[in-house]
């Protein structure tokens, strides 16, 4: 069983100083969130299966046997240590078990989001060089015409007669390929080893305020083929001891989610700042819960003070990327938050913001990760090259732009959604948290359009509230008022919806390409 990392008592300065990365030679991540707890307390309540509709509990012993069927499967599919195995199942107790079976075989577990099509689902398979997919009625039908042998969970056998050894696996033994969203040309899969889980604990733990309290119950919308919702969420809760309900929601509604928090009891959310903004909107409140984090956009001002409201306590922002994630996290019962900025660096992890001469304590710069943080990546895919540009010496580049306020991480943008227009250097997240208080906005991206005379002028693509009235010229004046003359959006594009990541997050780049080919 896994123990929190984070000693139980303490200031976060303490915590800083006192953390130590401990990684032991032999490390499986099947053994982390299933088998050691086994040994221990093969009834402890591991996942609250809500799929069908009715509750179902899901001990830790339930959860091991059916790893060990899916672990039977792959072996007679000839799966075998370093192999790699699609994953296209969203949350489930079985998603859980086919990815501890992977691991316990030494095999690379590749998850793999249902709401993919054809080519999106080919591009991966194929990079990865899957061994085989394991899905299910729901997925079955996207894989037709990929030429890559199927598993279905119908085919699993009914009992194991026996058990294979647990590979002999490491720290730095490959586990799991996470392929990023790919909104800046084709996605790359990033390689983790078994550490990676290990790495995700200090940041889960402060991000919902020393998670592992009694009664806590985990749970978020974000889908578990997403790093957010495997590792954020899935793998920390099961290794910790935290269930982990599962509910799969066609789509995300407040009221769906009011529904799935009383059904499995739930303490613990994880919601992406889209969900957040949702349940803003619909003015609905969800009190009783004792942690909310969020991550993947910065929130702002506004919607820390409505979560105030809404959940009786403060969101914890939490930052990271597929390739090296939880790095910063803000975390209130430790430290006050910082409005506009994400938090401080997770025990554990050396953050910088760097400029052209290494790391700088004021103005902006690129965001970098030491070499050292296990949650790290091992690289890309069979991308040699594309791993070596990511680093600069010993720092991992996050490719955003930050700087330091009081100790605090400012995440500022994209490195490449940063607008320069007339000199200045804009970020678009300050601008789209201003729009996001006007009582007419649902949802706002800024991003900078190519302009003769300022290089860039800033637009804004606005999504209303129901019933709201499109006045441009009321949202630039909003803006005006609340930041700067020179922040304000030149333009004002009113949208039905805007383009999202499967993480929930706003794809500028698609926003910009339009844009080039002749919208503007």
């Amino acid at each position: 069983m896994t123990r929190p990392v984070l000693a139980a008592n303490g200031g976060y300065d303490a915590l800083r100083r006192d953390f130590r990365w401990r990684l032991p030679a032999r490390l499986n991540m099947a053994a982390q969130v299933c088998d050691d707890w086994v040994e221990r307390d093969p009834e402890r309540l591991a996942i609250i299966d809500l799929t069908h509709g009715a509750r179902r509990d899901v001990s830790y012993g339930d959860l091991q046997t059916l790893s060990l069927r899916a672990e039977a499967a792959l072996h007679a599919h000839g799966v075998g240590q370093g192999d790699r195995v699609g994953v296209l199942l969203s949350q489930s107790p079985w998603t859980a078990a086919v990815h501890i079976a992977c691991w316990r075989i030494g095999a690379i577990s590749v998850p793999l989001f249902t709401l993919f099509r054809h080519d999106a689902l080919a591009v991966r398979i194929e990079d990865a060089g899957a061994a085989l997919v394991v899905t299910d009625d729901e997925g079955g039908p996207l894989l037709n015409g990929l030429g890559v042998p199927v598993l279905h969970l119908s085919d699993m056998p009914v009992s194991v007669a026996g058990r294979h050894p647990v590979a002999q696996t490491g720290p730095e033994d490959p586990a799991v390929l996470i392929y990023t969203s790919g909104t800046t040309g084709a996605p790359k899969g990033a390689l983790h080893g078994h550490r990676v889980l290990t790495g995700h604990l200090p940041g889960v733990e402060i991000s919902h305020d020393r998670l592992g309290q009694p009664g806590d119950v985990l749970w978020t919308p974000a889908d578990w083929a997403w790093i957010g919702g495997l590792f954020d969420v899935l793998m920390p809760g099961l290794a910790l001891g935290v269930p982990v309900v599962a509910a799969r929601l066609p789509r995300f509604t407040p009221e769906a989610a009011r529904d799935v928090i009383r059904a499995g009891t739930v303490r613990n959310v994880f919601f992406p700042p889209t969900a957040l903004r949702m349940l803003k909107a619909s003015g609905m409140a969800l009190p009783g819960l004792r942690s909310v984090a969020s991550g993947g956009e910065p929130l702002g001002a506004e919607m820390l003070d409505w979560g105030k409201k809404a959940f009786g306590l403060t969101i914890n922002e939490f930052y990271g990327q597929t390739e090296c994630n939880m790095v910063a996290s803000s975390a209130a019962s430790l430290f006050a938050p910082r409005p506009g900025c994400i938090g401080k660096p997770v025990p554990g992890v050396e953050l910088a913001v760097l400029g052209p001469d290494g790391p700088i304590d004021r103005g902006e710069g690129d965001i970098a990760i030491r070499r050292g943080a296990a949650s790290m990546f091992l690289g890309y895919w069979n991308r040699a090259e594309a791993t070596a540009e990511k680093f600069r010496g010993d720092w991992m580049l996050t490719g955003d732009r930050g700087a330091w306020e009081a100790g605090y991480l400012r995440f500022v943008g994209r490195e490449d959604d940063v607008i320069t227009s007339a000199g200045y250097r804009i970020g678009p997240a300050e601008i789209e948290d201003c729009l996001l208080r006007h009582t007419a906005v649902a949802a706002a991206a800024v991003i900078g359009v190519p302009d003769a005379e300022r290089t860039e002028r800033v637009r804004a693509h606005v999504v209303l509230r129901d019933g709201a009235e499109a006045d441009g010229e009321a949202l630039r004046d909003h803006v005006r008022a609340h930041l700067s003359a020179h922040l304000v959006p030149r333009e004002v594009r009113f949208e039905t919806a805007l383009p999202m990541t499967v993480t929930g997050k706003i794809i500028r780049k698609e926003l910009k390409r339009r844009a080039l080919e002749g919208d503007a």
